[in-house]
């Protein structure tokens, strides 16, 4: 790997790492806050209890699993445990994403919004799948590909919350705010992961430095 590349995904490594963490426990202590935005969460928990709790939590995990999933270094000192943590994460994915297809036929801005966090929540649990069944087919390439895109797809959560509070301070009207934000919070993420992790010219330099 050159040093030139070991300069530009280090950074990226640690601000993902860092704000990963942020949001995960937020994501833990949410439940307890009495004073929330506009998204409609407190509701949900009073109606949907179940896949409120079950979005966030194993959600959170997953968030924070994820960035050490993907450190080369990490999963070189221990191959066992990037096994069994890769195990814990996919149980996180498939449980939190069942809760958040389950809530997003709830969401504030009608169809428009339902649809965009039902397509996360799908892509979410297909890309999880497939990263799956090709470690079990015995792929890891494409193994590492379907966990890059899955999880630019669990990072939805830390550009959610970039994006509200960024909505809300430039004064939008919340409801087509929140309606653009449930496409922009994963789209963006996944087109990212796809052109500069996995299909640029020096692909490979920059797969091996990240997975």
């Amino acid at each position: 790997m050159s040093n030139q590349i070991r300069y530009r995904l280090q950074p990226a490594w640690w601000v993902m790492t860092v704000l990963a963490i942020a949001v995960a426990g937020y994501a833990f202590v949410f439940p307890f806050i009495d004073k929330m935005g506009d998204s409609g969460m407190r509701e949900k928990f009073a109606s949907m209890p179940l896949a409120a709790w079950g979005h966030m939590i194993w959600g959170g995990l997953a968030l924070l699993i994820g960035p050490f999933q993907l450190n080369k270094s990490l999963r070189r000192n221990s191959i066992g445990r990037h096994r069994l943590l890769g195990r814990v994460y996919l149980i996180c994915v498939l449980l939190s994403g069942i809760a958040a297809l389950v809530l997003a036929f709830s969401a504030n801005g009608g169809l428009a919004a339902s649809l965009g966090f039902a397509g996360l929540g799908i892509g979410w649990l297909v890309t999880g799948a497939l990263a799956f069944t090709t470690i079990r087919k015995g792929d890891v390439a494409a193994h590492r590909r379907w966990m890059i895109r899955n999880y630019a797809l669990t990072l939805a959560a830390v550009t959610l919350r970039i994006y509200l509070p960024v909505a809300m301070v430039s004064g939008l009207p919340f409801v087509p705010a929140y309606i653009a934000i449930s496409w922009l919070c994963w789209v963006p993420n996944v087109l990212v992961a796809e052109w500069y992790f996995i299909r640029r010219p020096d692909k490979r330099s920059v797969r091996r430095a990240v997975a």
